[in-house]
């Protein structure tokens, strides 16, 4: 069985989540296709798809969006993972309910927001003034949850046979 996880990353804390997914879900079944890239794949090559991004100002990036809206027949045919990364926990369902499309919110088997980091190092003068402003932090800060990431993973896995889907 083969799975792709398909995502976007402004910072790289998407890429780390969809790294440890692979990990958890098996290397060499996994493959990574990050839309930035460009780079074609064949959403018909494989049995599950993960689909994850990252929230900034409550929004999901618009490749992530883009690639949702013109793939939601085929996305509909296969089990299904939606995953989020993000700072914001209060808002972590309404930015999920917010930013997947509900048809697919319905079908996926496994949806959860994996938390955040906030990367200073990695941000410009803008983005760290606005974290600055909104979150009150003003250095880099780690918050992804790896309970969250590894119950996600274990959700995935076919109801029917107890063998991971993955």
């Amino acid at each position: 069985m083969k799975t792709a996880i398909i995502y976007s990353t402004t910072h790289g804390t998407t890429e780390k989540v969809a790294l440890r997914i692979k990990e958890l879900a098996g290397q060499e079944n996994t493959f990574l296709f990050n839309l930035k890239d460009g780079s074609p794949f064949d959403l018909d090559a494989f049995d599950t798809i993960i689909i994850g991004g990252s929230i900034h100002a409550g929004m999901l990036q618009k490749r992530v969006k883009d690639f949702c809206k013109q793939h939601t027949l085929e996305l509909l045919q296969k089990p299904l993972g939606l995953y989020l990364c993000g700072m914001n926990e209060p808002e972590y369902d309404a930015q999920m309910e917010k930013n997947f499309p509900q048809i697919l919110r319905q079908h996926a088997t496994a949806m959860e927001t994996m938390g955040g980091e906030f990367l200073f190092d990695k941000m410009n003068f803008f983005q760290k003034l606005i974290v600055k402003k909104v979150s009150g932090i003003s250095e880099s800060l780690y918050k992804l949850n790896d309970e969250k990431i590894q119950s996600f993973v274990f959700k995935l896995k076919d109801v029917k046979t107890k063998s991971p889907v993955l």
